[in-house]
């Protein structure tokens, strides 16, 4: 914090010492060097306002004051913690675990014991210290890209600090794994270590693999494809008593939400081409164009409808056909109507964020259908 009384000129002026301004390093080709110049003249005022900030609250500037109240100090932790958990992936996880648990529970009716709640609840606290752990971490070592991309992230605006950052997710990390280890065996606890282990080599150097479209796209599928809905399953079916089986229901949402992650996983970057280009992070977006990727997202989300209800069609006696048929008839329809509205609107900023969150809303509605098929 500055000191009382230092005329405000002065604050500014020793805050820009520490922001300096970097110029881009590699011109390009000639025909460009207009809007190259425009654009990099305001990339360079934003990098210079991100930076000012950041060295603000290195100072003091944006922390907690002194003349705050401690109920205040929780209170923007609180904000913080819940913006670095991502509350769009945990409502995925919440609904995702959710569904597989009700549709074991719906074929074993006869086995439903209430007593088993509180270990339902330490699953659920499980998942979401995985999934903290795995979107935090992410976070710490994304910083400069989500300063560009995503600036009202905690980390990047500076409302929760690095060593915080890695408190939480180290403490999350630790909850998480004995909570699965001690309740649900060693199996389930294995899995989700590996889980764990998949969401580090992500984020995290020198593998990093989040630079790699591919391997980006695979980890994100297994984690929330095979691992998420095997192991709910698979731990419920255990908690009443009952050998692992596959379910027609549960193999189909299993294939169903691998394809989906895999959609979501090269969806996800679509509003992030800009910083993921300025710090040589290689996405389908990045390489392929953001029309060709939401083209592509939308024909495998769509040929996922189309699977879905040939699938009902040819296995009446597994499947609710009268639920199954229309409700991914709609969903095809909504759409191809969401993605002819992203192209009407020529990819601007607001129009890929609204495509991206209709994404995760055909995610979530997959799920509410699960229980019922």
């Amino acid at each position: 914090m500055a000191p009382a009384g230092v005329p405000i000129h002065l604050q500014v002026q020793r805050l820009l010492r520490v922001a300096p301004f970097t110029a881009p390093s590699q011109p390009p080709k000639r025909r460009q060097v207009q809007g190259w110049k425009k654009q990099h003249l305001q990339r360079g005022m934003h990098g210079c306002c991100v930076r000012v900030a950041a060295a603000a609250a290195a100072d003091g500037a944006m922390s907690p004051g002194p003349d705050m109240s401690l109920s205040q100090r929780v209170v923007a932790f609180k904000e913080a913690f819940w913006k670095f958990l991502r509350p769009h992936t945990i409502r995925g996880t919440i609904l995702g675990s959710s569904a597989v648990t009700a549709k074991a529970l719906l074929e074993n009716s006869h086995l439903i014991d209430w007593g088993l709640l509180p270990r339902a609840l330490l699953g659920v606290l499980a998942l979401l210290c995985g999934n903290g752990y795995i979107v935090g971490i992410n976070q710490i070592y994304d910083v400069d890209i989500d300063a560009v991309n995503k600036p009202f992230l905690p980390v990047a605006s500076g409302e929760l600090s690095p060593g915080a950052a890695w408190a939480l997710c180290l403490v999350m990390a630790a909850v998480g794994t004995t909570v699965a280890s001690l309740n649900f065996g060693r199996l389930i606890g294995g899995l989700y270590a590996f889980g764990l282990f998949l969401g580090t080599i992500y984020s995290v150097p020198p593998l990093r693999l989040k630079r790699s479209a591919v391997a980006a796209f695979m980890i994100i599928a297994t984690v929330r494809g095979f691992l998420l809905n095997f192991g709910v399953y698979f731990a419920t079916r255990a908690a009443l008593g009952l050998p692992f089986t596959w379910n027609p229901s549960i193999s189909f949402i299993t294939v169903f939400v691998t394809v989906f992650a895999t959609v979501i996983a090269i969806t996800k970057d679509l509003p992030d081409v800009e910083g993921d280009k300025q710090y040589g992070i290689q996405t389908f977006a990045t390489k392929l164009g953001v029309r060709n990727i939401a083209f592509l997202g939308s024909g495998l989300l769509l040929l996922n409808y189309v699977g879905a209800i040939i699938l009902a069609l040819r296995m009446p006696a597994a499947f609710n056909q009268k639920l199954m048929i229309p409700a991914h008839a709609v969903l095809g329809v909504m759409l191809v109507y969401k993605t002819l509205k992203l192209d009407a609107a020529g990819y601007t900023q607001a129009a890929i964020a609204d495509f991206y969150r209709h994404i995760w809303n055909l995610f979530y509605s997959e799920y509410a259908l699960l229980p019922f098929l």
